[in-house]
């Protein structure tokens, strides 16, 4: 008899711990995004002035933008951390559309636009916008220009933290002048130092000092000048590693080295082998012929095919290989069954010989090509995620656009039936009262006699008797 009426009061007492729990989680985390928020400043006109004593880092946005609402709880654990840390970087945001003015002094185009702001200098943040980039980059900007590396441990360290820095060897020179100019372009992508040779490790072959070498891929390169180029566009060129796992970001952003990009198109979750082995050989390419590509190509492999299809403006099937040149649109694609890496290796020296024709490009036809696809990619995506909205968009002036025509043809029809009937009433007999006789203007002298006026019918003469 107890059993029936002790259960009720055991499911009574649950649902108050449960509710309790869940009251005290609610306020844990509204008092975390609370303590978030805090660390992160609201910025007004007062900025400009107050600014130029403090390092900041500023989210310029707009309070309508979905990319910038996506991004607010990350910049409020940016702004977190870095109190933590006791960095000197100050996180703000600012609300772009209130402080056009200000935004517009910062060059500010698009919503959100990161920016750090050292003194008369603003150093914009490209990189994914994650909390972990976004730190680096604060950290490496707001620090010095060029580090110096002054002993081998710290050099060691600094090869274990980071996967791609820049090293100066030497003392001053013409060379080192270059390297700074360069430093102060690229610092938002990359870190500079400088060493003397004893720090350098003992594996590194110099042929001739001042040197600049890049460390990346658990090896180094040494600038050449007259095979490389132009400092800052060697620097970024090679400010990536060999073999990348890529994305549209990443893509966009090796368009500026001038590199071919060698990607296997695969997908993550299906684990046959021949999604593995087409993955596996772009990397054994990228690590055994490292020497031999590593000015001309980047490596890497892509998961899925959506935004190559966007780039070939194509259905392309997967796994595969392609070769893409961001800089101009160009694509090449196999013309060959890639059973291993030297038959990647040769189908690579085919596109570098020129013996493999590029599809794509930049020119007029592929410009309107690539207009007409946007348009229609664009209406096949809003009809997908909304049927209703796509119909209502397209719908509406395709109604508006029916109802004018149907009015301009309708009223050419009722305008062509009146001046019909006008025609025919012109031939009927009338019977209105003549209007009085004007008399004839003036003949002036020497000039021809008139024309003899037609006779008038019989019928109207006897009238006028009467």
């Amino acid at each position: 008899m107890l059993l029936p009426n002790l259960c009720p009061r055991m499911n009574d007492k649950l649902a108050r711990i449960l509710l309790y729990t869940s009251c005290l989680l609610f306020s844990v985390f509204l008092l975390d995004l609370a303590f978030c928020k805090g660390h992160v400043e609201d910025l007004d006109d007062s900025f400009k002035e107050n600014r130029k004593d403090d390092i900041w880092l500023v989210d310029f946005y707009a309070p309508w933008c979905g990319h910038c609402k996506k991004l607010e709880p990350i910049w409020n654990e940016v702004g977190l951390e870095m109190k933590s840390l006791g960095s000197p970087v100050k996180v703000g945001k600012m609300d772009a559309t209130s402080y056009s003015s200000i935004a517009s002094e910062f060059g500010v185009r698009g919503y959100p636009t990161i920016k750090l702001l050292k003194g008369d200098l603003a150093y914009n943040y490209r990189g994914p916008r994650t909390k972990d980039d976004i730190i680096e980059f604060a950290h490496r900007v707001s620090g010095a220009l060029i580090r110096p590396l002054p002993s081998q441990q710290m050099f060691e360290h600094m090869q274990k933290r980071h996967r791609v820095f820049f090293v100066y060897i030497g003392g001053e020179s013409p060379l080192k002048e270059k390297y700074i100019d360069a430093a102060s372009e690229l610092i938002v992508y990359t870190y500079f130092f400088s060493a003397s040779e004893e720090v350098v490790p003992a594996y590194v072959t110099l042929k001739e000092m001042p040197a600049v070498l890049v460390f990346k891929d658990e090896t180094y390169f040494v600038y050449d000048e007259y095979e490389d180029g132009d400092l800052s566009s060697w620097i970024n060129r090679e400010r990536f590693q060999n073999y990348l796992t890529m994305d549209g970001f990443l893509l966009y952003e090796l368009g500026d080295t001038g590199k071919l990009v060698a990607i296997a198109v695969i997908d993550e979750k299906n684990t046959s082998v021949e999604h593995t082995r087409l993955k596996s050989i772009i990397q054994e390419v990228a690590r055994d012929y490292r020497d031999q590509f590593h000015r001309d190509f980047q490596f890497g492999h892509m998961d899925g095919n959506d935004y190559i299809n966007t780039l070939l403006m194509d259905e392309l099937k997967v796994p595969t290989v392609v070769v893409l040149n961001t800089s101009n649109q160009q694509y090449f694609l196999l013309d060959r069954q890639i059973k291993n890496a030297e038959d990647m290796v040769q189908f690579i020296n085919n596109i570098l010989d020129g013996t493999v024709d590029a599809q794509g490009g930049d020119s007029i036809l592929q410009r309107l090509k690539r207009i007409v696809f946007d348009a229609k990619s664009t209406v096949v995506s809003i009809f997908r995620s909304s049927p209703l909205m796509g119909c209502f968009l397209f719908g509406l002036p395709l109604g508006v656009i029916s109802i004018m025509c149907y009015g301009i043809c309708t009223a050419d029809a009722d305008g062509g039936y009146i001046e019909e009937r006008y025609e025919v009433s012109k031939n009927e007999p009338d019977d209105s009262p003549e209007p009085a006789e004007r008399p004839e203007p003036p003949q002036p002298r020497g000039a021809a006699s008139p024309l003899p006026a037609p006779q008038e019918p019989k019928d109207v003469l006897e009238k006028k008797k009467d």
